[in-house]
């Protein structure tokens, strides 16, 4: 009963704070009309995002914030910080430059939030871990659809009423982790922080198998999230009157149900096969994607997208269980961050050079583009196992005279 109390309050606290992540994507038409933003308005703030992301992430894995001192505390103080720079938008002078700090600021801290999540999950869960992360990346998913149902929902609805409310949310997450989680029986804390001890786990080859799987699905991820919308309005809207956002938030959130479908099936099935099925299939969705939005069947399209939702993140929740089962007990914290701190990386390389093919070329040959990471996981996955192959060697059998 208690254990699964725990979960509960992780995923409620998750899906509230990671909320603020994807804030302003939900409303950048309206940033972009009412303040003459830029047509690349949303590559540059969700870049800000990412990069802040990335920038947290590696402080947090240097100093071993997570496995120093407690999960907890870590997580309560950056959802707290993090919710005032969300909330702080809506206050300063409505520029790029500012907005885009901001946001930054808001990624830094969501390093304390997502990965020190999983963490918190690791040291609860030792058994089951894949079925606790599907529910816990569940909840991040529905946290990143969310304003785009806040903005569906409610035509009228201003954009700083979307930054208050997740702001909310998030800083609600915080204190509800403090009072109803301490730390986990399985918890390991480091005794020195060490600044390059972190790094040594990549000499660990099963660790590095399961991150390299993780860096092939974050290339995909996030670019395709940035880009449901303009697919949606660019192929589907047009034959519907149900509103863009709304079919945004379906073809994001059904990932929701994808991680806890996954998580479960991973009780009976090993995770590694699980991600790399998934990562495959989103993988060969991204290869067909270009040519389905040329031949233009809108309630095909957005079928597709649904599929495409699925696979593109039921990968995630395996790779983070096959990290953190790799990863040495009192180093799994800054494991999971360090990790996360390079998937996210990619995610910056990925943004910008598919939205380069998108402002250039179209989505014809963007999303096509998006097969890359995944494609070279599968294909350095299928060589990781062949080289593990047994090799029978038959002994030349020799006799005395």
């Amino acid at each position: 009963m208690k254990q699964n109390r725990i979960l509960s309050t992780i995923v409620i606290a998750q899906f509230g704070c990671t909320s603020i992540w994807f804030a302003s994507n939900a409303v950048i038409d309206q940033l972009i009309t009412a303040y003459s933003f830029p047509d690349n308005a949303m590559s540059v703030l969700t870049s800000a995002v990412q990069l802040g992301f990335i920038a947290g992430t590696l402080s947090y894995a240097l100093l071993n914030l997570t496995d120093k001192y407690s999960p907890s505390t870590v997580f309560l103080i950056s959802a707290l910080i993090g919710a005032s720079a969300n909330y702080a938008i809506t206050w300063v002078t409505p520029s790029l430059l500012y907005f885009s700090s901001l946001r930054f600021l808001v990624g830094f801290f969501l390093a304390g939030i997502y990965p020190v999540g999983m963490k918190i999950a690791a040291d609860y869960y030792q058994k089951g871990l894949g079925k606790s992360l599907g529910y816990l990346i569940g909840a991040l998913v529905i946290g990143t659809a969310l304003p785009h149902l806040l903005r569906g929902s409610f035509n009228d609805l201003s954009w700083q009423v979307v930054f208050v409310s997740t702001s909310a949310l998030c800083a609600t997450g915080g204190i509800l982790i403090r009072i109803f989680v301490p730390d986990g029986p399985h918890r390991r804390p480091a005794q020195k922080i060490k600044l390059n001890q972190t790094f040594l786990i990549f000499r660990d080859k099963k660790f590095t198998s399961a991150a390299l799987g993780y860096f092939g699905h974050m290339w995909e991820l996030y670019t395709f999230w940035a880009l449901v919308p303009a697919i949606i309005s660019f192929s589907v809207s047009s034959e519907t009157s149900i509103s863009p956002s709304i079919l945004s938030f379906g073809v994001i959130g059904i990932g929701s149900v994808a991680c806890i479908v996954a998580g479960r099936l991973s009780q009976h099935i090993e995770p590694s096969r699980i991600a790399y099925a998934n990562l495959l299939g989103s993988g060969l969705c991204a290869l067909g994607a270009g040519l389905l939005v040329i031949i233009g069947y809108p309630p095909l399209i957005y079928g597709f997208l649904l599929v495409w939702g699925w696979l593109v993140i039921a990968d995630s929740p395996m790779f983070s269980t096959l990290v953190a089962n790799s990863a040495p007990a009192h180093l799994k914290g800054s494991a999971l961050t360090l990790v996360n701190c390079i998937g996210y990386a990619i995610t910056i390389i990925s943004l910008l050079c598919i939205g380069y093919l998108y402002r250039s070329f179209g989505l014809y040959f963007a999303l096509p583009a998006l097969a890359i990471g995944p494609v070279l996981s599968w294909i350095l996955h299928q060589q990781d196992n062949h080289n593990k192959t047994p090799v029978i060697k038959h002994e030349k059998i020799t006799t005395n005279r």
